[in-house]
């Protein structure tokens, strides 16, 4: 395994290079692109020097203090000096942001609380669609799992919170993250990046962009190359897994044939692979089920111990096979036609992701369950029309038009092994009837499932200047979508028995499951807001907003009844309706050099949407879609920000109070689950996977030399402690934390020109000890396992400009 490491290492290396030297040094003379900031900028509304970072948070260019809304800004510059390239990253950044992700497949990020659900290996669902929109230079991505792969040559990240529907062509319910690229240059640049560290990490990023017909069509290529070994040791196989190999390669072409007609066309493609995902034991939970049957009497027979019971010695024994590969792409073009007093806008998209991956679910080394992946493909079409007002005018306008086509087929597969009985079903029957040995060795599951969706929506929004400084907003959005599911699973392989207490252990493990389902919504959403321009640097606002999430299909089979069936009316989840209200206050002081954003919001849900585990399954945890009656989420937000000199100081503190105001019937505690428990109330309890208390700090200083000069730059975030479960047990609290990551580099360059820099850095500065995500293990046996935090990572950064 060593040698195999040892090439690894040494094709990384030159991959990297070549691929800085391919995209950029060619051209050595060229100038910086006029797009490639030269000043890192960042944080939550954070502006360079008097509230110039421009937004498009309303489709259209403005100062990001002029929108009457929270949201948060990171720029390029920013994200490069963070090493940040993923939505994981970004998280640091933005205190209201929540990223957690057991694997790609298995991946969640919620807004103020809000989004999709919680997450464990067993939890995702393609049939439930995501709170939080996720945006790439206008495009809507649908799966979360796009999320996890890398992104390049980034402009700027806007992450808005609270519903949006009536500015973007899908509805969202809690908020969007939009992603914008560097457009092409006509005037010649390139850059490349190659940064190198601890656990053989390389990452390499390169860029290049200049004109093909002068004035007329202009092109850029960028590329980013991440590869470092993984960070949990087998003790079995000695590999070091949860290991990262991806890649990403866009280009761009802009086509200007007039002043007044501007074409943009972007081909990406991403791959993210690796010795991925595995979890290490955490600790060990009791129920009041019989102890024959919970992790400690199981262990003790089959005398297994875990390589570690910490999980920050990060060791694993896993047995079964583990790896990721999986990839999404694209074409978009993005035609903007000014007709004079207006913006015609169009956005066609075709995009796709491809999903393979293997898990041992049971994650020790026993021989449990030996197979779990879920190959699927997803594609989708997307076409968007916006019409919007120009300049500065009494009354402004944004209306459109959108249709959104996806197709998700999975090939869900599940194999048992020798010791799959022994754990999950014991010696005998409930009616006394021994149980082999082997009654599940090479017992599966397989089977096809597919499910597709058509949205159609009609959207607009005006500003009406009542009286100067006072401004009126409001939007509506009318949306229908079908959406179509079908299910078909069969069992297959163990050993062939014809008692009937055995078949029918066998079928509580794994069943043949076929349904087919469909929903059909139609609903108004829309916001009002109202703005008043105090003096030129204070504004205050207060809006309401209604958000709306179609229903959804179970697409991961459904749970059982007391005969041990599945229970169709679970089939479809109702519609999903979110009401906001918020108000705040944006000012700068100092010459501008200070801002200081307050908001202050308070969110109901109605038919929350959300995945939850059967607790009342004593052999497998099965995750279904399932909706909470009500939710509730209020809270406060502050963001600030100081430029003076050289020195960039933001910082961003986030206060929520989220609770299941009416949840009568959710997941039970492990702590009090019997052999009879069926459901728990939870109302009054606290908002899964939301942390109380939230905050980011980022520093950025330059100081100037004769030749060039210093940069120095440091990002913390920290969160308070919270529940990372949706049944809330006891066993499922996971820590707060905090995370600092700095560097120190010598530029050669200043004002944006060309140079080189060579620096040092460090992720997990402090060697902070935290668990990402968790997961109860399959079986309830109590046994909770999660993904520890990465180790600090030491190491060195080359950039230069051309």
């Amino acid at each position: 395994m060593q040698n195999v490491i040892d090439r690894r290492w040494r094709r990384a290396v030159p991959c990297a290079l070549a691929l800085a030297t391919g995209l950029g040094i060619a051209n050595p003379g060229w100038a910086d692109s006029p797009d490639a900031a030269s000043v890192p900028v960042a944080g939550t509304d954070a502006l360079r020097t008097a509230g110039d970072i421009v937004v498009t948070a309303r489709q259209r260019p403005e100062p990001a203090q002029s929108v009457p809304a929270a949201l948060s800004v990171v720029d390029g510059a920013w994200l490069d000096r963070s090493l940040a390239v993923n939505t994981q990253a970004l998280t640091t950044l933005v205190p209201a942001l929540t990223y957690s992700s057991a694997n790609p497949r298995n991946t969640a990020f919620t807004i103020r609380g809000l989004g999709s659900s919680v997450v464990a290996v067993s939890q995702a669902n393609d049939g439930l669609e995501p709170g939080v929109g996720f945006y790439v230079d206008g495009v809507y991505h649908a799966r979360p799992a796009t999320a996890a792969f890398d992104f390049a040559d980034v402009e700027r990240v806007e992450v808005l919170r609270g519903p949006q529907g009536t500015l973007f062509g899908k509805n969202t319910t809690a908020g969007a993250i939009a992603i914008t690229s560097r457009l092409p240059s006509f005037t010649p640049a390139a850059s490349e990046e190659v940064s190198v560290g601890e656990r053989r990490l390389v990452q390499a990023k390169a860029m290049a962009t200049g004109p093909l017909i002068d004035g007329v069509l202009a092109y850029r290529l960028s590329g980013l190359l991440t590869r470092r070994d993984g960070v949990i040791h087998n003790v079995r196989t000695g590999a070091d897994q949860n290991s990262v190999d991806n890649q990403a390669l866009r280009g761009q072409l802009l086509f200007t044939p007039s002043a007044s007609v501007q074409l943009r066309v972007v081909a990406d493609y991403a791959r993210f692979g690796g010795d991925c995902c595995t979890q290490v034991y955490l600790r060990v939970g009791t129920s009041l089920r019989s102890p024959a049957r919970q992790y400690a009497a199981l262990a003790a027979a089959a005398h297994y111990q875990p390589p570690s019971t910490n999980p920050y010695d990060r060791l694993t024994d896993i047995d079964a096979g583990l790896g990721v590969n999986t990839n999404e792409g694209g074409v978009a073009a993005t035609l903007d036609w000014h007709l004079g007093g207006a913006t015609l806008t169009s956005i066609s998209a075709w995009r796709f992701w491809n999903w393979d991956a293997a898990n041992d679910r049971d994650y020790t080394g026993l021989p449990i369950q030996t197979t779990q992946h879920i190959p699927s493909r997803q594609d989708q079409v997307s076409q968007e029309l916006r019409l919007a007002s120009d300049g500065q005018r009494a009354l402004s306008y944004v209306a459109g038009l959108y249709y959104f086509r996806q197709v998700i087929t999975g090939h869900p597969i599940s194999i048992y092994g020798p010791y799959g009985a022994p754990w999950l079903l014991g010696t005998t029957t409930s009616n006394g009837t021994a149980i082999p040995t082997n009654l599940l060795d090479g017992y599966g599951q397989g089977g096809d499932t597919r499910f597709a969706v058509n949205s159609y929506a009609a959207f607009a929004e005006a500003n009406w200047t009542i009286v100067p400084r006072l401004t009126l907003t409001g939007g509506l959005r009318q949306t229908w979508e079908d959406k179509q599911g079908s299910y078909n699973t069969s069992v297959f392989g163990g050993p062939q028995v014809t008692n009937a207490a055995l078949i029918a252990a066998q079928l509580s493990v794994l069943r043949p499951q076929a349904y087919g389902a469909s929903t059909r919504d139609s609903s108004l959403s829309g916001r009002a807001n109202l703005a008043w321009q105090v003096s030129d640097t204070v504004m205050a606002y207060g809006g309401y907003s209604q958000g709306f999430k179609s229903g959804g299909i179970n697409m991961s089979g459904l749970p059982l009844d007391s005969a041990n069936q599945p229970v169709l009316a679970t089939a479809v989840i109702r519609p999903e309706r979110n009401i906001t209200w918020e108000g705040g206050i944006k000012s700068q002081w100092w010459d501008r050099h200070l801002l200081l954003n307050l908001a202050a919001y308070r969110t109901t849900v109605r038919d929350f949407q959300a995945t939850v585990v059967d607790s009342s399954q004593t052999v497998a945890l099965r995750g279904y879609l399932s909706n909470i009656p009500r939710v509730r989420v209020q809270g406060v937000e502050a963001d600030a920000a100081l430029h003076w000199g050289g020195l960039v100081l933001t910082a961003g503190l986030a206060y929520a109070d989220g609770r299941y105001t009416d949840y009568p019937k959710g997941p039970c505690p492990l702590e009090v689950q019997t052999a009879a428990t069926t459901a728990c109330n939870l109302t009054g309890k606290a908002l899964t996977g939301l942390s109380r208390w939230s905050e980011t700090l980022g520093v950025d200083y330059r100081l100037p030399m004769a030749r060039g000069e210093w940069v120095l730059h440091s990002d913390t975030a920290w969160r308070s402690s919270y529940n990372g479960d949706p049944s809330l047990s006891r066993y499922t609290w996971i820590d707060g934390y905090a995370l600092t990551n700095a560097s120190l580099a010598w530029r050669s360059r200043r004002d944006g020109g060309p140079g080189v820099e060579l620096g040092v850095f460090a992720r997990n500065l402090f060697k902070a000890n935290y668990i990402q995500n968790l997961t109860i293990q399959a079986g309830n046996s109590g046994l909770i396992l999660g993904t520890p935090s990465d180790p600090r990572t030491l190491g060195v950064t080359f950039r230069a400009w051309q």
